[in-house]
């Protein structure tokens, strides 16, 4: 089943996020089961929305090419939502 993953990332700035999406874009684009990357800020932080074909897949990928590379104090909260249905251009 398809996911919606939200991670709130407090204490994030724009350029700590763009420096993390260029260490991990090319694998990201790669990634099994990835589909889509959004973000943008929040108050004390950013929100970075992510689709996946499944839960696995995205906490995989998280855990595999995200955690490692977090710097010092970043910890996102991670929700994961169950997409009751996705509708991609053919």
């Amino acid at each position: 089943m398809s996911v919606m993953m939200v991670s709130e990332v407090g204490g994030q700035t724009q350029q700590g996020y763009d420096k993390m999406l260029a260490a991990v874009d090319d694998a990201l684009k790669r990634a099994p089961g990835f589909v889509m990357h959004m973000s943008h800020p929040i108050d004390g932080g950013w929100r970075i929305v992510e689709v996946w074909a499944s839960k696995d897949d995205a906490t995989l990928f998280f855990a595999a090419s995200i955690a490692p590379k977090l710097p010092d104090g970043i910890r996102p909260k991670l929700t994961f939502l169950p997409l009751y249905d996705l509708l991609q251009p053919s």
